[in-house]
């Protein structure tokens, strides 16, 4: 794994333009940062990204088939008593999911190291899918790649593939609408419905009404089947219209079920389940006495937290790192501190996706501090034969 200087498309923000990449720079500073790559070997790809997000992606099923029925998992969790049925039921009907992304820390030397699961809101997903192949496409007819490069991305291809598995007839696609980033990832997922022969409705969370008889609808009154929601879970649960979803016939993408492990606490209870597992970092609830074993070194982290918010980074008794937020109320965890990749003064996060159940690309965050934030940058990737 290198991370390699090279030339920017000129032409590249009228790129993005065209194909409606409208969040590439995020309050006047780049989002999409061309100016590097990283670059991998094939060898690195398939043995210490793709193998483990797919075994990972396992034992998070194992632990959500042990949480439905665990009740001290579900508390620890801090997941409301009264959805703990609503969520059972999702997983037991074998309610399929379209996506998610795990976050790791690797350098290219030793296995990469999970540092949390973004199962059920994950965004970055039309520049890792679309904008960085465009850019392999472009740099190498251009020598700026190596004409010979390629890229660990069949992202597309998987959620169409998902979407007609996990897809009804039509799909309601709801979430923030006035929020650029969220718009833009609901647009490029309405695409990839399309192309699954799915018809599709774009609705702001605040759109979705109910009737009397409990059924969601849209503007015009049409009842709600099926919905995607680029929404979290926690939040649904705390909306006025949350104690009705149990009762609605609506089925929701991410499912219930994706509620357990969108949820920082994961982390502790793949390490107890899991202990020793070499992509798995030590990480404990902050309550637990186990926790002392870090000694003075970890990450804390609130078991709901966005974007890196109110993440602390703590070095030897010192927070090194930290930032600000909403978050912590339910709770925090404590995970063994992982050192993050650093190339020419960034530190670097693999996000690696997975699309009905198949792993299959991976995006690139980069900042000049160690937590991963909302204005950190993306950088694209290649393979390269030679590393």
């Amino acid at each position: 794994m290198r991370r390699i200087a090279c030339e920017e498309r000129p032409d590249w923000r009228d790129t993005a333009s065209k194909v409606g990449f409208a969040f590439h720079s995020l309050n006047g500073e780049p989002y999409w940062d061309e100016s590097a790559y990283y670059a991998f070997t094939l060898e690195e790809i398939e043995r210490d990204i793709e193998a483990p997000t797919g075994e990972i992606d396992a034992m998070c099923r194992e632990l959500v088939s042990r949480a439905v029925d665990d009740e001290r998992m579900l508390r620890a969790l801090c997941i409301p008593e009264r959805f703990w049925t609503y969520i059972a039921a999702s997983w037991k009907r074998g309610d399929p999911s379209l996506y998610g992304r795990f976050d790791f820390a690797y350098d290219g030397c030793g296995p990469a190291k999970l540092l949390e699961y973004n199962a059920d809101t994950p965004t970055s997903l039309f520049e890792s899918a679309v904008f960085q192949w465009l850019w392999l496409e472009e740099a190498s007819a251009r020598n700026i790649l190596p004409r010979a490069a390629d890229q660990y991305n069949s992202l597309h291809e998987c959620l169409i593939a998902a979407w007609r598995t996990a897809g009804a007839g039509s799909i309601h696609l709801c979430g923030v609408i006035d929020d650029t980033e969220d718009a833009g990832t609901l647009a490029y997922l309405q695409d990839t419905a399309h192309q699954a022969g799915l018809a599709t409705t774009v609705l702001d969370m605040d759109g979705i009404g109910r009737r009397e008889d409990g059924v969601f609808v849209d503007f015009d009154d049409r009842p709600i089947e099926c919905a995607f929601k680029l929404y979290p879970w926690e939040w649904m649960m705390q909306e006025e219209f949350g104690s009705a979803l149990a009762g609605a016939s609506t089925r929701w993408l991410e499912p219930p079920w994706k509620a357990i492990l969108s949820n920082k606490g994961i982390l502790p209870l793949l390490w107890e389940l899991f202990p020793r597992h070499p992509n798995l970092l030590p990480a404990y609830f902050e309550d637990d006495a186990e926790a002392t074993k870090l000694g003075r070194s970890y990450a804390r982290k609130p078991l709901y937290s966005r974007e890196g918010a109110n993440i602390a980074l703590v070095v030897d008794g010192r927070e090194v790192d930290t930032d600000c937020g909403p978050y912590g109320r339910e709770g925090h965890i404590r995970q063994a501190f992982a050192p993050m990749a650093q190339f020419a003064g960034n530190y670097a996060v693999i996000g690696s996706w997975i699309a009905g159940g198949k792993p299959c690309g991976v995006g690139i965050r980069e900042d000049s501090s160690p937590i991963t934030k909302n204005t950190s940058r993306f950088l694209p990737h290649a393979i390269l034969e030679v590393a």
